[in-house]
């Protein structure tokens, strides 16, 4: 049965990196099986929202490894995502408009507080990270 999955990515990557990895991988996991997936990224996790990042985050996994490269990619096909604007500009550097990101900013759903408690209080299951 469908179920509608909210994802929050809201801690510093750097502060458990594995923690992060399973994190992206439990949300492909529900992406497979075919539950509406929304990611929201927020605070200092929207590092993944950051190739150079993610290619650090491959290298946890194996030197040659695209493990997290290739699951973010099915995360931005095949999920929703919601990402905070001020987060973006406050830990990336980059503003909206600027296509820095990982994802085109146009398929970003941009949002912050307002955004995050929409998506909890109509969502059946909440995984935060």
């Amino acid at each position: 049965m469908e179920k509608k999955i909210f994802v929050k990515f809201v801690s510093n990557p750097e502060n458990d990196q594995i923690k992060t990895i399973i994190g992206i991988a439990c949300t492909v996991q529900a992406i497979n099986e075919n539950h509406q997936v929304s990611v929201f990224f927020a605070g200092s996790a929207t590092h993944l929202l950051d190739k150079k990042y993610i290619h650090e985050l491959d290298k946890v996994m194996g030197e040659n490894s695209t493990m997290i490269m290739d699951f973010m990619e099915i995360i931005i096909s095949k999920a929703t995502v919601y990402c905070s604007f001020a987060s973006v500009k406050a830990t990336l550097g980059v503003s909206e408009g600027d296509n820095a990101l990982i994802t085109p900013d146009s398929k970003i759903e941009w949002s912050g507080p307002p955004g995050v408690i929409d998506l909890a209080v109509n969502s059946d299951i909440q995984l935060i990270y």
